[in-house]
């Protein structure tokens, strides 16, 4: 059974940093596309990055592109995303999610 982890959320000021990690197993972590998906209160889910399998490639939606970036390291079956200059409409659970695969998420919330 796929297990996907996330951590790393929490309370953070605007303009503020955060770095979420999203840690696998039970799948061959090194050949999936890796994604970050959010949803935020009251909204439907939005994606917000992927990677490729090799880690060569990342994809960024335009309200996070310049300020997000996604990496992984396939020894350790890890995904992270470092979040810069965060704003309040980044506010939500975020996901890591492999195919059809999420993990229980980690909350983001920007506030002053």
């Amino acid at each position: 059974e796929v297990h996907i982890v996330e951590s790393g959320g929490g309370l953070v000021q605007p303009g503020g940093s955060l770095r979420l990690s999203c840690a696998a197993s039970e799948f061959t972590f090194g050949t999936y596309v890796m994604s970050w998906v959010r949803q935020a209160p009251g909204k439907g889910p939005e994606w917000v990055s992927a990677i490729s399998s090799g880690g060569g490639i990342t994809y960024y939606a335009d309200s996070v592109k310049g300020r997000f970036t996604t990496s992984r390291d396939n020894a350790k079956n890890m995904l992270y995303l470092q979040m810069n200059n965060l704003k309040p409409e980044d506010t939500g659970v975020y996901y890591c999610e492999k195919a059809n695969d999420r993990g229980q998420g980690t909350r983001v919330t920007v506030a002053s």
